[in-house]
């Protein structure tokens, strides 16, 4: 009888194939049917899979490179992702050499029936010889960061040019791990602390207020509207935001930084949060009812054509943007994404700050924030901007921020903070 590959072994090969050819995020592509019908199990075993394979690709190329006899981007896509795939579990998981081989042959049985006899004897080569030795990050930063460090070449060379080599290294390095546990309580629930005990975590207040870092949070607590999962970074941008008043956040989904902002003005003002796609929207409602916010208003809105009327205490635009910020939580954004596309998104953002500004009040506030720490996405926006608006200055910030503050902006960094790397620009239009 013909053997087949574990489920969880062929959705995470398609999910790295649909990747590799641009298809739908890594995100979008985890949440389809096939997914949701594996066991428990079978689904940490498969985000294991991706996540890691993805995490460390680079890695990944250069230790199969030492195996093969000729380049690696000469092979097919699906060849390719097998080989990868194979690998990971060979080098950085608890898989026995024998399963991932067998393992990965099948798959190439089914999608490159050809090549499985080279995955056998590359993965074989492999598992005998383990990984070949990296380049040492000092001698050599740029090898390091493109094979151990796991970035595409333009990237590591645009880190090099920016941050240095020192602190491009450890960035890079900082992003190769998962990402910490952060998350906030919901003020709704008084005994939100005594559950965490009781669920054996045990929180750590980190610099952001209400933001607590834990080995562990159950999803149980979540789903009940006890904790929200939400990085540290995205915290510092709705603490900043939340002015009393009314509030808008106008690219509000998935709606952590809204219900945030919902919970700081509780009591003294409201929030409006826009989302102009409808599948989103309803997922933003749905975060809004088991937040249990009574004081969030959940709007259809695209923020390029405000459908406001009138002015608002503060606006936050937590702007679309590459995501560069976020490569340990979201690995595939570091292969899908090309230099141009930091361009394209500097345009869009530049127009959608335009269109917002006016909905701002005399003395009101104005949040710019990306998940990027790359100046196309920040610097180069909000130059333009305020050399067009003069009437909008930098505003105050509070002391807690001072640690994250850089120039004019307000910055997490994940090789000095952990988690994702925000940028936040702050702003107060002046009375005139």
């Amino acid at each position: 009888m013909t053997e087949v590959a574990t489920p969880a072994r062929r959705v995470a090969l398609d999910a790295l194939i649909s990747v590799s050819r641009g298809g739908p995020t890594l995100a979008q592509r985890l949440a389809q049917p096939d997914v949701e019908a594996l066991s428990s199990r079978d689904r940490a075993f498969l985000h294991e899979l991706v996540l890691g394979t993805l995490r460390t690709r680079g890695s990944l190329d250069h230790a199969l490179a030492a195996c093969l006899d000729q380049p690696l981007a000469r092979l097919d896509r699906p060849l390719r992702e097998i080989l990868r795939l194979g690998a990971h579990q060979l080098l950085h998981l608890r898989v026995p050499a024998r399963a991932a081989v067998h393992e990965s042959v099948e798959l190439a049985h089914a999608l490159a029936p050809r090549a499985s006899g080279l995955v056998n004897a590359v993965l074989r080569k492999l598992a005998a010889t383990g990984a070949p030795r990296f380049p040492e990050p000092l001698a050599d930063p740029l090898a390091w960061l493109t094979t151990e460090g796991s970035l595409p070449e333009w990237l590591a060379r645009r880190w090099m040019q920016r941050l240095g080599p020192e602190r491009a290294v450890a960035r890079a390095r900082a992003l190769l791990a998962p990402p910490p546990l952060v998350f906030r309580l919901n003020p709704r629930h008084a005994d939100a602390m005594e559950k965490l005990a009781s669920a054996g975590v045990d929180p750590e207040p980190l610099r952001v207020p209400g933001a607590w870092t834990g080995r562990q949070a159950p999803q149980s607590l979540a789903m009940d509207g006890v904790l929200y999962v939400q990085d540290q970074g995205a915290q510092l941008v709705a603490q900043l935001a939340a002015v009393p008043g009314k509030l808008l956040d106008a690219c509000a989904a998935p709606g952590g930084k809204s219900t945030l902002m919902a919970d700081l003005v509780a009591g003294r003002g409201w929030v409006a949060a826009g989302e102009a796609s409808l599948p989103r929207l309803a997922s933003l409602a749905a975060l809004a009812r088991r937040w249990g916010c009574d004081n969030l208003l959940v709007v259809a809105a695209d923020a390029q054509r405000p459908p406001f009327r009138g002015a608002f205490d503060g606006v936050l635009l937590d702007a679309p943007c590459s995501g560069l910020g976020t490569l340990g939580r979201h690995p595939d954004i570091r292969w899908r994404t090309e230099p141009d596309d930091l361009l394209r998104h500097r345009d869009r953002q530049r127009a959608l700050l335009g269109s917002l500004a006016p909905l701002v009040k005399a003395g009101g506030r104005l949040t710019y924030s990306t998940c990027s720490t790359e100046p196309e996405e920040n610097e180069q926006v909000l130059g333009p901007f305020l050399a067009d608006h003069p009437h909008f200055v930098p505003a105050p910030l509070p002391a807690w921020a001072a640690a994250f503050r850089d120039g004019d902006l307000v910055r997490t960094s994940p090789e000095r903070d952990g988690g994702d790397g925000f940028t936040c620009a702050v702003l107060e239009r002046r009375l005139l």
